[in-house]
């Protein structure tokens, strides 16, 4: 007796995409315009597998290029340069050529849900990752400029296997003791700087939403520190708090100043 659609339905859903092409050659005869419906639905995974993976292979472009002269090569990428509150945090990672991440992106470009889970993945499949962290305190003392390229190097410094050559993001880190290449748009067209921006704003998050707990009247959870008008408004009623970049505030015409 034939297998009823729906069991064939749940199959699929339960397949590991190893097992795809084996499931297309098993149901492919079978007549059932629901069951060929299911049998097209397993030919686009792998076509959509194959895409990405090919998407995959051409952000590898800068890794293999410089990999013929350098061992390890790290991607480097930063978060939160522009918030009003909150620290600047960069991430570091270098990664294996034969691995592969799937969906691995600009941050920028995923769902907070798609960073968590690449986050988790990126840790456990990379050859080495590190994050830096630099404070508003900090940021006050010596500019977000200055600020972003510390976090960068403490990122590259953390990494728990010492990098010979950096991929980054568009500008050249001052002061790095090893070799470097900045990329225009790195976290679009650099596995490792994809993986590192990803680092940095799931750790940055993170940190925010800590300290929304800390300090729930001004939403940090919901807008991560940025200047948005409920933020700009609490700062007003309330005053900043120690999270605050004072440097970042002082355009503001506000009653707590007086």
């Amino acid at each position: 007796m034939a297998k009823s659609i729906s069991d064939i339905k749940k199959e699929l859903q339960q397949l590991p995409f190893e097992q795809l092409k084996a499931f297309i050659d098993e149901y492919l005869v079978d007549e059932r315009s629901g069951v060929k419906s299911l049998v097209k639905k397993a030919e686009k995974q792998i076509e959509e597998r194959e895409h990405e993976l090919l998407r995959l292979e051409q952000m590898k472009v800068y890794e293999r290029r410089h990999g013929e002269k350098y061992l390890h090569i790290c991607g480097v990428d930063e978060a939160g340069r522009g918030p009003f509150a909150g620290p600047v945090v960069a991430g570091a990672a270098i990664l294996s050529l034969d691995t592969d991440i799937l969906y691995l992106n600009d941050s920028k470009k995923l769902s907070p849900a798609k960073r968590d889970m690449l986050f988790d993945e990126i840790k456990e499949k990379a050859v080495a990752w590190g994050v830096g962290i630099v404070s508003a305190k900090r940021i006050d003392e010596i500019g977000v400029g200055k600020a972003d390229f510390e976090a960068m190097r403490l990122a590259i410094s953390n990494l728990q296997t010492k990098a010979d050559f950096a991929l980054t993001d568009a500008f050249e880190i001052p002061e790095l003791s090893i070799p470097q290449e900045p990329i225009i748009k790195g976290d679009a067209k650099s596995v490792s700087i994809a993986a590192a921006s990803i680092l940095a704003k799931v750790t940055r998050d993170r940190i925010m939403d800590e300290l929304d707990e800390k300090y729930p009247m001004y939403g940090f959870k919901d807008h991560k520190g940025y200047g948005t008008e409920f933020h700009r408004n609490m700062i007003t009623k309330y005053g900043p708090c120690e999270e605050h970049r004072m440097s970042f505030l002082k355009n503001m015409n506000e009653s707590w100043k007086h």
